[in-house]
């Protein structure tokens, strides 16, 4: 099969080779009668194959999907499901306990701009570029040929992920079957998830273990979670047996969905939904009022120029969750931003608790979980920090 080329500058080789997935703008020489979506080979100025990709006239402009020669047909695409799931297999997913998972993780799997999570019998494909979305049909046959469990209804929600131009002309839609709202299974809790107007694919699937590690600490406490959507971290507070449970969240449909999911763990009445924006809420609240407070808020930046503006709402957020929290509770904060790494939500959060004027001890770092998995060539995989403070 004749496939176009993408010529890159010689510096821009020694990434290719260490087997990073991205291939910037600024690192192409030529891209010529390529067009958004095409897959095409990856070539030094010499002429040298160095790998092959799909195309977008964008920042990134190929994402990598092999570095040898081949023909990315359905096999290539049945190849990587089928990897996917011995890894989650491994890990075991699913489980009798937990029927809800990430299947292909982009470039953490090998499929850059390509993300499948699986709620028990739906699984939601997200395509994050053209050439993804482009190949959605390859990759539904490839589920259907290589799970055991073929899903019963297959989801294709990627209109808030793709180029606008190109969203405007596509919809989501069920590819398969339908079913548009399903109960999962998550360490034996249980939780509605609404396949179709929920955020993202529907739940938030990278917190599972620092929800279960929330749900050890409850035991007796009053907890706050804030940016709680349908309410995951609270329904493990209500299942470790805490005194009261708040969830602060501004959409009221997303905490309707956490009302019914707390009536699933049949202690409804320790939960209170409240319609609000979080800061406002803080600002109204004793200091003696929470023994836990979740901070979990949507990525902040999702672009390195708005990283100052997130910088400074993670800090301004945080800053008074320490003033609000008990002597001696804990803080469970998250950033998701890509784009604030590590050391700089660790330096944020550390501003925030200079500015609270309250001394905290760091107890636990957190992150993704492993169905989450990052390419050790792509270290950008790694998007969800996350620590636990106490409070003195």
């Amino acid at each position: 099969m004749e496939y176009g080329q993408v010529v890159v500058k010689k510096a821009r080789i020694a990434s290719i080779e260490r087997k990073h997935p991205w291939i910037f703008s600024g690192g192409v020489i030529s891209h010529h009668d390529c067009v958004d979506g095409d897959i095409v080979e990856v070539r030094s100025p010499r002429g040298d194959f160095l790998a092959m990709g799909y195309f977008q006239d964008a920042s990134i402009m190929v994402r990598i999907l092999a570095f040898e020669e081949r023909e990315i047909d359905q096999k290539f695409w049945n190849e990587k499901i089928s990897q996917a799931i011995q890894l989650r297999k491994q890990l075991k997913f699913p489980s009798a306990e937990t029927n809800a998972y990430r299947l292909i993780h982009g470039e953490g799997d090998g499929l850059p701009g390509l993300i499948i999570d699986m709620y028990a019998e739906v699984a939601v494909i997200q395509c994050h570029a053209i050439g993804m979305h482009m190949m959605r049909e390859q990759i539904t046959q490839a589920l259907k040929s290589q799970l055991e469990n073929i899903p019963k209804a297959i989801f294709v929600k990627s209109g808030n992920t793709l180029p606008r131009d190109y969203a405007l002309e596509q919809e989501d839609y069920f590819i398969e079957g339908k079913i548009e709202e399903v109960q999962i299974k998550e360490h034996g809790a249980q939780f509605i998830i609404d396949i179709v107007s929920g955020q993202k694919t529907g739940f938030f699937l990278d917190q599972r273990e620092n929800r279960k590690l929330l749900q050890s600490y409850a035991q007796g406490k009053t907890i706050l979670n804030l940016f709680s959507y349908t309410g995951g971290f609270s329904i493990y507070g209500l299942q470790g047996g805490a005194k009261k449970v708040v969830s602060v969240d501004v959409s009221a449909p997303a905490l309707e969905i956490a009302d019914r999911n707390a009536g699933l763990t049949k202690m409804v009445d320790q939960h209170e939904s409240i319609v609000a924006d979080v800061n406002s809420y803080l600002k109204e609240i004793t200091s003696d009022h929470y023994d836990i407070i979740v901070v979990d808020p949507p990525a902040f930046a999702k672009s390195r120029r708005k990283t100052h503006n997130a910088v400074q709402a993670y800090k301004r957020v945080n800053a008074a969750a320490i003033r609000k929290v008990k002597s001696g509770g804990l803080i469970f904060t998250f950033s998701c931003s890509q784009v604030i790494d590590a050391t700089l939500f660790y330096n944020t959060i550390t501003a925030a608790a200079i500015e609270a004027r309250r001394p905290c001890q760091v107890i636990h770092h957190l992150s993704q979980g492993p169905d989450h998995p990052v390419s050790i060539f792509h270290p950008e995989g790694k998007y969800l920090k996350g620590l636990v403070l106490r409070v003195e």
